[in-house]
């Protein structure tokens, strides 16, 4: 059967915006085994640019933090997005409970410059008038964790409203008590959630560049930071090997993940249809 013609520009049109979308990063890497220090001219491969990475001590210091604060505000994000979710989705009705909504829902919609300077603004205050915390790696994390917890708690509240809440009252009826409920049945059912938004969060808070402007102090300067001020000063091939290692551990992560995941839900898949035979037998 051949396609129609709104098949056929569908398929075009997909094509191109995916086109548009990876060409920049295919690009950089590929330039990112350029020879030549000039990246508008190819002087043939070489991998020069990631021996002399090796060597920066500066992008290597940044890219040490940007982990550190990515990995803390990920397990962060996921705690209190967690919890977040629990509270909207379990109990539908108590006070201010509208307000909960915005304040969590907020960051989503609000530019990233208004966010970072409002942080600053508390946080000068609060350090004026405690004496802490100063300017660095606590500031953005906590500012990190602002912005994560709300994509967190979209991805768990998603899951948690697609899941059977029978499973939980079984629970309850069987003897459990609600912690045991929550660590037995409910954790491991929205674990796939859970892992999205650890990830999700990761990534947001590894290339964040806005919020750790704001908040980073003297001797706290993050990978993204360092990128952005080396190529306002002009494009070094230097700085498509960070970009082209970025990409690598990202989608080797993603990929990973997806494959648990899927791993997963196939297993809870078994595991459902084989409780409802024995149910029915």
């Amino acid at each position: 059967m051949r396609p129609t013609a709104g098949r056929m520009t569908s398929r075009l049109w997909m094509g191109a915006v995916f086109l548009f979308l990876y060409l920049p990063i295919v690009t950089l890497v590929i330039l990112s085994f350029n020879a030549s220090p000039m990246v508008t001219s190819w002087g043939g491969f070489s991998l020069r640019w990631y021996s002399a990475l090796m060597q920066d001590t500066e992008i290597i210091a940044g890219f040490k933090l940007s982990l550190q604060i990515a990995a803390l505000t990920a397990c962060a994000s996921v705690v209190l997005g967690t919890l977040a979710a629990l509270a909207l989705t379990r109990f539908k009705r108590f006070p201010g409970r509208t307000l909960f909504v915005g304040m969590v829902n907020s960051p989503l919609v609000m530019p990233e410059v208004i966010i970072g300077l409002s942080l600053l603004l508390m946080l000068v205050s609060v350090q004026r008038t405690f004496g802490f915390p100063d300017r660095g790696m606590m500031t953005i994390w906590l500012g990190h964790t602002l912005l994560g917890m709300a994509y967190a708690t979209v991805v768990v509240q998603s899951r948690l409203q697609e899941m059977n809440p029978s499973l939980e009252e079984a629970a309850q009826d069987l003897g459990c008590r609600p912690w045991q409920v929550f660590f037995l049945v409910t954790l491991p059912l929205i674990s796939q959630a859970i892992g999205s938004a650890w990830l999700l969060t990761f990534t947001l808070s590894l290339d964040d560049v806005v919020l750790s402007a704001f908040l980073s102090g003297p001797g706290s300067t993050t990978m993204p930071i360092t990128i952005f001020s080396r190529a306002r000063l002009g494009l070094s091939p230097s700085v498509n090997t960070v970009a082209t290692l970025t990409v690598a551990v990202v989608s080797v992560a993603v990929v990973a993940a997806s494959i648990w995941i899927s791993r997963a839900e196939r297993r809870r898949a078994r595991e459902m249809s084989a409780a409802f035979r024995s149910a029915e037998v």
